[in-house]
């Protein structure tokens, strides 16, 4: 579309930029013979006419683009549009002149015509090439705009597609892990397998419902993840305690809906499984000026071999909130002694889905 004309804000400005063009050319038309008042007369209304038909400068700039026609073509169309528009603009300009004598005021006004019309012309085919430039700039800035909306919803269609991958993993590591404490259950302990199966059937009936929406409060997150460790504690039993410290403002953050549940499940798989007697796995969260900060810690045998690298959960979550927050979320790991850590913070945002 017309890049003054498509938009309200435009069309103002550019006719209020003639006025002083109009001045001008009242000027001239003096020191070529003519009367101020005849001048002004002439020159005020005809520069605003003139620029409505130097609107049309839009269509030769856009058939004569730089970008995609030589620059010999450029010119010619511009000194061809150029010369048709002031041809129009001198007709318009005697038609008004001859209106003008009607009036005592301006008698004689077409006798001083011949010796305007050099000046009318050059100040047309001027003025024309003005409104061209305007137009050419115009047209760049909005291909800039539209190149850098372009940019910024390739941008989104990409993190979204990475965050749809990163969740895509949840499900099958997850399952895959569920599905052997069930395998190891089934013949040692029949009762607690069909539980398990229970819980996780109702594990993953809340994680598919939550799965469309782009973060739930932390409270559901949380709740979430307390069907997980339903799942979990059908397996292990009272080896496994949880503890919980959330307060009321971050509980009403908003989060990416199963970032907690794949660092509980390694607490749990790589930390309380490989005790004896069982450990406890703390979850925490506060806001902290507009940062929410979540910790999930275990205990785990101070003596176990450490793991080379990230495992899937970890470099999931890792992923996840640098392709959401990108610098502004932080995942620290701490191993000191019997505990393992993870801590996680990014900006507090409301929750879309309750």
């Amino acid at each position: 579309m017309h890049p003054i004309l498509a938009y309200r804000g435009r069309l103002g400005p550019y006719l209020a930029a003639w006025v002083p063009l109009g001045g001008l050319m009242a000027g001239l038309l003096v020191i070529a013979g003519s009367p101020w008042v005849e001048a002004a007369a002439i020159a005020f209304p005809m520069a605003m006419i003139y620029g409505f038909i130097c609107l049309a400068a839009w269509y030769p700039c856009k058939t004569a683009s730089p970008h995609h026609v030589p620059f010999a073509r450029v010119v010619t169309t511009q000194v061809m549009a150029a010369a048709v528009s002031a041809m129009l603009w001198l007709f318009l300009v005697d038609t008004w002149v001859v209106l003008l004598e009607q009036i005592p005021v301006f008698a004689k006004a077409t006798e001083r015509f011949p010796r305007l019309v050099p000046v009318i012309l050059a100040m047309g085919v001027v003025l024309y090439a003005l409104a061209a430039s305007l137009h050419y700039l115009l047209m760049a800035f909005e291909e800039a705009r539209r190149a850098e909306r372009s940019a910024l919803e390739l941008e989104v269609l990409a993190r979204e597609a990475e965050l749809r991958s990163l969740r895509a993993q949840i499900d099958p590591h997850f399952l895959f892990n569920a599905l052997n404490s069930i395998s190891s259950l089934t013949g040692s302990n029949p009762a607690a397998a069909r539980q398990m199966c229970v819980e996780l059937a109702e594990f993953m009936r809340e994680s598919l419902r939550v799965g469309g929406v782009p973060n739930i409060p932390l409270a559901e997150e949380l709740a979430l993840t307390e069907k997980y460790l339903a799942v979990e504690r059908a397996r292990f039993g009272s080896r496994l305690q949880v503890e919980r410290e959330v307060s009321a403002e971050a509980g009403s953050c908003g989060v990416p809906p199963l970032v907690l549940q794949p660092l509980v499940e390694n607490a749990v798989r790589h930390g309380v499984a490989n005790l004896v007697g069982g450990g406890v796995v703390r979850i925490a969260a506060r806001r902290l000026g507009e940062r929410l900060h979540l910790t999930v810690e275990n205990q785990m045998d101070p003596e176990a071999a450490v793991r080379p690298g990230e495992g899937v959960g970890l470099a999931n979550v890792r992923g996840r909130l640098a392709a959401l927050y990108g610098q502004n979320a932080s995942v620290e790991v701490r191993q000191d002694g019997g505990i393992f850590r993870v801590e996680l913070a990014w900006p507090a945002v409301p929750a879309s889905a309750q």
